[in-house]
C-alpha cells in the first residue's frame, strides 16, 4: 500500500513516522507540496493520497488522480470541505476522514482564545516586554456566573461544556441533536434555539457542522441579536461566520472580545509562512483590534491529536490495502 503524503510539515512526517513502525505494509512517501490539480499527477503509481483541510480535491484533481490508479483519498482532518464529494463517488474513489481527535485540545484552545481577547493578555504581554506596567485599556469581564452558549454539541462542543462549567458559568447549548446525556449530568443546563444563545450568552463559542444551512450563520443579523460586548469564539469552520459582519459587530462594540482560529478567507494562509509578503488581507484587519487573538487552524495541534490523526489515517490506509472495514465514522464516501 503506497500512499503520497500532501503537505507535508516537519511534525507531520514525525507523528506519522511514529506510528508507521506498527504498520510495515503501509509505505509513505512525503511533500511538501499541496494537493491541487496541477500537483495531482505527482501521485502515479500511487494507490492512495493523503491530503489535509487546505488541499483543493475538486472534480479536476480527483480525474486526474483516478486516471492514475488513485483509489482512496485520506484526510488527516475531520473535515471534508475541500473535497467534491459528489465527484469523487461519481468516479468510484474512497474517501476518509478522522472523525475525532482530542476533542478536549480543540475546547481547550477555544478557551484560551476567549480568555486571551476577553483579558487582553496578549496586548498585556507586549506591554510588560517594553517595560510598560500601566493597566489601561486591559479591563475585560469575569466569566464566573457568566452565559456561555455553546453552538454545536458534539464531542469537542460537550469538552467545552465542561470547561465553562468549571468556571462557575452558565451553560447553554443549542444542536440539531441535542444529547441529552449532557443534561442529565448537569453540564448542560438547557438546550435553546440559536436566537435564545444569542440574546442569553456572555460568551458564545461555534462547534458545528459547515454546510449551506449553516454558511454564515453568523452574520448581521445574528450578530445585531447579542448581548452588547459578547465575547465570540470560533475553532469550527472559517465559513460559519461572515467575516465583514464580525468585523462591523466588532467595531460597533457588539461584540467585545474575538477570539479565531479559522475565518473564512484562511485558505491561502494556512500553515504558510507569508511574513516576508506583502499582503492585503482580513487577518491585518482583525488583528489591528485589541480586543482579538487569532491564531492559524491550531486548535487541534497538541502531540496527542497529531497520535490519534496518525493512528486513524494508517488504520484506514491498511483497511483499503486488505479489503477490511474503515475506522467508525470515517468514511466520507
Amino acid at each position: 500500500m503506497k500512499v503520497l503524503f500532501y503537505g507535508t510539515k516537519s511534525y507531520d512526517r514525525q507523528s506519522f513516522e511514529k506510528e508507521l513502525v506498527d504498520y510495515p505494509d503501509v509505505q509513505i512517501e512525503f511533500v511538501e507540496t499541496n494537493l491541487t490539480p496541477v500537483t495531482a499527477a505527482l501521485a502515479q503509481g500511487y494507490d492512495a493520497v493523503c491530503a489535509f483541510v487546505n488541499a483543493d480535491i475538486s472534480p479536476m484533481t480527483l480525474e486526474i488522480l483516478r486516471g492514475l490508479g488513485v483509489g482512496l483519498v485520506l484526510m488527516r482532518c475531520a473535515g471534508f470541505d475541500a473535497v467534491n464529494v459528489d465527484y469523487a463517488k461519481q468516479v468510484g474513489m474512497k474517501v476518509t476522514r478522522v472523525p475525532a481527535y482530542s476533542p478536549e485540545a480543540i475546547a481547550e484552545h477555544a478557551m484560551a482564545l476567549a480568555l486571551a481577547a476577553n483579558r487582553r493578555i496578549h496586548k498585556g504581554y507586549n506591554r510588560v516586554r517594553d517595560n510598560n506596567f500601566d493597566l489601561t485599556g486591559l479591563v475585560g469581564e469575569t466569566l464566573h456566573g457568566k452565559t456561555a452558549g455553546i453552538i454545536g454539541t458534539g464531542r469537542i462542543g460537550a469538552a467545552l461544556c465542561r470547561i465553562c462549567k468549571g468556571f462557575g458559568m452558565t451553560v447553554l447549548g443549542s444542536d440539531l441533536y441535542p444529547n441529552q446525556s449532557l443534561v442529565d449530568q448537569g453540564i448542560v443546563d438547557e438546550y435553546v434555539d440559536y436566537d435564545t444563545i444569542y440574546a442569553k450568552s456572555d460568551m458564545i463559542s461555534l462547534h458545528a457542522f459547515l454546510n449551506e444551512e449553516s454558511h454564515h450563520m453568523i452574520n448581521d443579523e445574528s450578530i445585531a441579536k447579542m448581548k452588547d460586548g459578547v465575547i465570540f469564539v470560533n475553532t469550527g469552520r472559517g465559513g460559519l461566520v461572515d467575516t465583514q459582519a464580525l468585523i462591523r459587530g466588532i467595531i460597533s462594540g457588539k461584540i467585545g472580545a474575538a477570539g479565531l482560529d479559522v475565518y473564512e478567507e484562511e485558505n491561502e494562509n494556512v500553515y504558510q509562512d507569508r511574513a516576508g509578503e506583502v499582503i492585503d488581507s482580513v487577518t491585518a484587519r482583525l488583528c489591528s483590534f485589541p480586543n482579538v487573538v487569532m491564531t492559524s487552524h491550531q486548535a487541534f495541534f497538541t502531540s496527542e491529536a497529531l497520535g490519534q490523526i496518525a493512528r486513524v489515517t494508517l488504520d484506514n490506509a491498511h483497511a483499503y490495502a486488505e479489503g477490511t472495514d474503515f475506522v467508525d465514522r470515517s468514511v466520507v464516501c
